[in-house]
């Protein structure tokens, strides 16, 4: 893989999120602080499931799961961080050729260990062109930021990939104790508030009975999600479901929805 440097620019900020550095880690700040505090004893999470959406809409849930982190900050050095494929057609797997990601808050330079790693599997490919303006892994990037500190970051966009394919890649990643893994995706899309609700509430108790099978009807990141539960890695640890809305919830128009989820595995 290159090793010029180059950096990947935010493509979603001013959109998803505030795109000055002052307002976005006050936004975060706020969000964090509403968030449920950890309960005194719980495990280290290792891996999270998170929403992607506009912070007006996700945010607060996605609060939930990154609050998780911050007792345990200085014990992540590395998140491995698989996201859905939204803007470019991709078979497998991409990683970046770049050295870092931008957002706001400053640069999280990349894992080179990690995605040359990744790089040497079956259907992993290398593409700035699949990373250049996805938002899914974007988002994810100013709460680590806000919650971790330092740390390396491995990105891989998700394309058409079986369960089987991503697990391996999350396995291969996914060894150190101090690497977190993190899945970005929401659930259901454009369905009736009551529709939305029944659907993600079966599809966040499929995810509790580790099922492999979603589509993406269930939830856009089925692929990556799909890899994560049926992950060598993920049948040691316990799945906790920390919340579950939609955009109705967030911002009251209840005709078409989207819907969220967050979950730890510790």
């Amino acid at each position: 893989m290159g090793s010029s440097m180059k950096v990947r620019r935010p493509a979603v900020a001013g959109m998803f999120y505030e795109d000055d550095a002052a307002r976005l880690r006050a936004h975060l700040d706020a969000l964090l602080e509403d968030a449920p505090a950890p309960a005194g004893g719980d495990a280290r999470p290792r891996a999270l499931i998170v929403p992607h959406a506009g912070y007006i809409y996700s945010g607060e849930t996605a609060a939930r799961a990154y609050r998780l982190l911050l007792p345990w900050a200085r014990e992540i050095r590395r998140v491995a961080l698989f996201g859905p494929a939204h803007r470019v057609p991709l078979h497998g797997l991409a990683v970046p050729s770049v050295t870092s990601f931008a957002t706001p808050l400053g640069e999280v330079p990349l894992d080179r260990e990690l995605l040359e790693r990744a790089a040497a599997l079956p259907g992993v490919c290398v593409s700035d062109e699949a990373h250049r303006v996805e938002h899914s892994l974007e988002v994810q990037l100013p709460f680590l930021q806000a919650v971790l500190g330092d740390f390396t970051l491995a990105p891989l966009v998700v394309g058409e990939a079986p369960p089987e394919q991503v697990a391996a890649v999350i396995d291969a990643l996914w060894t150190d104790p101090q690497t977190l893994l993190v899945v970005s995706t929401d659930l259901s899309h454009f369905l009736s508030y009551e529709e939305a609700s029944r659907r993600d509430s079966r599809t966040c108790q499929r995810v509790l009975d580790r099922d492999s099978g979603l589509s993406g009807l269930d939830a856009c990141g089925a692929r990556a999600l799909n890899g994560l539960l049926s992950s060598r890695g993920a049948q040691a640890l316990d799945i906790e479901l920390l919340d579950r809305c939609n955009s109705g919830d967030s911002i009251g128009d209840k005709q078409r929805v989207v819907g969220y989820g967050a979950f730890a595995l510790r």
